[in-house]
């Protein structure tokens, strides 16, 4: 549950406007699942940050101003400290742990001090949703790990990728679940057509994801916010849903990559990138050393230039970016703390 204290903590942020706001830490790379989308299953490394490493990190990040952290991988909850981890980082951020819904329901105590818990499931067709994982059983054992969370009193929430798989679901898929109570927290597939130096990449060109129907996505993108009128349970901004609208209906962006200005990557050895698709530029432990540097502003400069992605936390980061952008946010999360808390 997110606290009127971190939101606070998010309005004290607006006056400070040197601050990144986000930070994602892909705490291993370690995987259990086979996703047809995402190749880091296939290049899986025992080596990490250690515990005590990993909570320095939290530490620096704090420091520099970050508000908000989401632990991703691989998959997280496969380290064994990960209840530790988790229990650190919400004194300090807001704080969500992503599962492919395989390992949660078996890891309550560790999970719990999370405020949000985002269970990756992307269609309501059992059969389908296996294939995109990869792994038989897998979307009964999301669905049952949904149900488990939310009797534990976990915020928990269901996080689909909209692809050309599953594009004409999407407003189903959420319709249901917010007829539970339980939150939808969107990602959009994109193909990593550019670059060769990533952390990890995703899809393949013009494969069986990549959406064709743009009009389709615009038209959802419309819904979602009708829907948003009635349903606190929507977790994605108009002014996000407008500016993927825009680039649907014109292929045009409406926005400004805000890479190492409102949010920043750190992979599992603690290199920190721009965003996962970049070269990591240094070390997290040397990231309050070199943060207002010249050489760091003229990465800013150039990433603002940036037009190779579309992923939706990175759109998401870069509209908020600004006194209005982060506004936006904290009404939205002061929406989500009133509805949990009346519960």
């Amino acid at each position: 549950m997110i606290s009127y204290s971190k939101v606070l903590s998010m309005i004290k942020r607006v006056v400070k406007p040197s601050c990144p706001h986000h930070a994602q830490i892909f705490v291993t790379r370690k995987c259990n699942y086979r996703c047809r989308d995402c190749n880091v299953w296939m290049n899986q490394e025992s080596k990490e940050l250690s515990t005590e490493e990993v909570i320095r990190s939290l530490d620096i990040l704090h420091e520099i101003g970050v508000l908000e952290i989401v632990f991703s991988g691989g998959n997280p909850l496969l380290r064994d400290d990960m209840g530790e981890i988790i229990d650190h980082a919400s004194k300090y951020f807001i704080t969500t742990v992503y599962d492919n819904g395989s390992l949660a329901a078996n890891k309550i105590d560790e999970i719990r001090n999370a405020d949000f818990v985002a269970i990756s499931l992307d269609t309501l067709d059992e059969k389908k949703n296996d294939y995109l994982k990869g792994v038989n059983g897998a979307w009964r054992r999301a669905m049952d790990a949904i149900d488990t969370l939310k009797k534990e009193g976990i915020h928990v929430g269901v996080s689909p990728t909209i692809s050309q798989m599953n594009l004409y679901e999407i407003i189903d898929f959420t319709k249901f679940f917010i007829k539970r109570e339980i939150p939808v927290w969107y990602c959009l597939y994109a193909y990593d057509y550019s670059f060769n130096n990533s952390a990890f990449s995703i899809g393949i060109k013009n494969d069986e994801y990549e959406i064709a129907d743009r009009k389709t996505l615009a038209e959802i993108c419309s819904l979602l916010m009708e829907m948003k009128k009635k349903s606190g349970c929507i977790y994605i901004t108009d002014r996000t849903l407008k500016a993927i609208r825009h680039l649907a209906l014109t292929g045009e962006r409406s926005w400004e990559c805000r890479a190492l200005e409102n949010f920043l990557v750190v992979d599992h050895l603690g290199r920190v990138s721009s965003c996962h698709c970049r070269d990591p530029i240094a070390s997290i432990f040397d990231l309050p050393k070199i943060w207002k540097s010249p050489d760091i502003e003229r990465l800013r400069n150039e990433y603002r230039q940036c037009t190779r992605c579309v992923y939706l936390c990175y759109i998401f980061y870069s509209v908020h970016a600004g006194f209005p952008g982060l506004m936006d946010i904290i009404i939205d999360q002061r929406k989500n703390v009133k509805a949990y808390m009346g519960k």
